[in-house]
């Protein structure tokens, strides 16, 4: 009677604060309270990230290309009035010949072009390789040239497409792509845990090929927004879809149900207002603009750009950043998929047939 007493007392006293402590880490309350954090702060590095980019550009530096004699008067005080506005940015390259130049430009090189023109100036742009940049030089351009009473003419070598007036369609069409990228990855994770990795990464390649088949025909073929070189926008878009896709699965693998914050910390934080996309990488600050042609976003403009306005003028780098992130996503989860929380090996009913 008296053990029974005890023991019921043991079990009837108020729980410590241990216990409490031990009892909330068990508890579904845990992770949430963890969640509230961490979405608040990723709410507020959203906002910050995409405000410091893209809300006042400012140049850096913007590549340029003079061509004939600098020493003329009419050009360098054209060029000088052009340095002093926009802040010593404007990094000028001579070149002997107008085609030298408008190749130089052709291959992304620069961004505009200044050469005499009779009395006065001519300033080539390329909206092409930069609307924001092209708008800023245009502006700074014919106002230099009023203040010196030198005759400016802007003729704009690479204009944009009529439905997309600012340049930023082939922005909003990357960002569908890394999105939906690891968002169909996460999808995969929870509705089809039970894939073995070899189906996981077929899936993977499955939605990526119909996802960026998805896009060019609604942007495209629907919308007539822009009109894209259909096999090789496709194959970027679903290369982009691909790679964004098993990041998340490689990061999966790595951290578990936490994955989503490096993935959503690469790709959105970082990835999508470095990529020049939205603010052209010669007004973003410029470690943004470093750090952003070596990470999947920036590639995936950088390729869908240039196929689009400069076909015969392609450059490997962009794929090449692409492929090198899809090689090591998918080989970390095939190395360490034992680590993967999906699988068959892992399902319950298949232990409870095994045993």
């Amino acid at each position: 009677m008296r053990e029974r007493s005890a023991a019921h007392g043991a079990h009837g006293r108020p729980p410590t604060s241990r216990d409490r402590w031990e009892a909330f880490k068990k508890s579904p309350y845990l992770p949430a309270t963890v969640l509230l954090f961490i979405i608040a702060a990723a709410a507020g590095l959203f906002a910050g990230s995409y405000t410091y980019a893209m809300a006042n550009p400012t140049p850096h530096r913007i590549p340029g290309a003079l061509v004939g004699d600098a020493r003329e008067p009419g050009t360098r005080a054209f060029v000088a009035g052009m340095e002093k506005a926009l802040d010593a940015s404007l990094d000028l390259r001579v070149y002997a010949t107008p085609a030298g130049a408008r190749e130089a430009l052709e291959e992304q090189k620069v961004f505009t072009i200044v050469r005499p023109r009779g009395p006065g100036v001519a300033l080539d742009v390329a909206a092409a390789s930069g609307a924001t940049v092209a708008q800023l030089l245009t502006e700074t351009g014919v106002k230099v040239g009023d203040t010196l009473g030198v005759p400016v003419t802007v003729t704009d070598l690479k204009p944009l497409q009529k439905g997309d007036p600012r340049g930023l369609a082939l922005f909003y069409i990357s960002l569908a792509a890394v999105i939906i990228g690891f968002v169909g990855s996460i999808q995969l994770s929870v509705h089809a845990r039970a894939l073995v990795p070899l189906e996981r990464i077929a899936f993977t390649v499955a939605y990526a090929l119909l996802g960026g088949f998805a896009i060019v025909a609604v942007v495209d073929w629907l919308l007539g927004a822009v009109e894209l070189p259909f096999v090789h926008s496709w194959l970027i878009l679903s290369l982009t879809m691909f790679t964004t896709g098993m990041v998340f699965t490689m990061f999966n693998t790595l951290m578990g149900r936490w994955a989503m914050i490096p993935t959503w910390g690469l790709m959105v934080l970082l990835g999508n207002p470095s990529s020049g996309g939205a603010v052209s990488w010669p007004l973003l600050p410029s470690v943004l603009g470093h750090i952003g042609r070596w990470l999947p976003p920036g590639a995936s403009v950088n390729a869908q750009h240039t196929a689009v306005y400069y076909r015969g003028h392609q450059f490997l780098f962009p794929y090449l950043v692409l492929g090198a992130w899809a090689l090591v996503s998918c080989t970390v989860f095939w190395v360490w998929r034992h680590r993967h929380p999906g699988g068959r090996d892992h399902m319950p009913e298949h232990a409870a047939a095994a045993s």
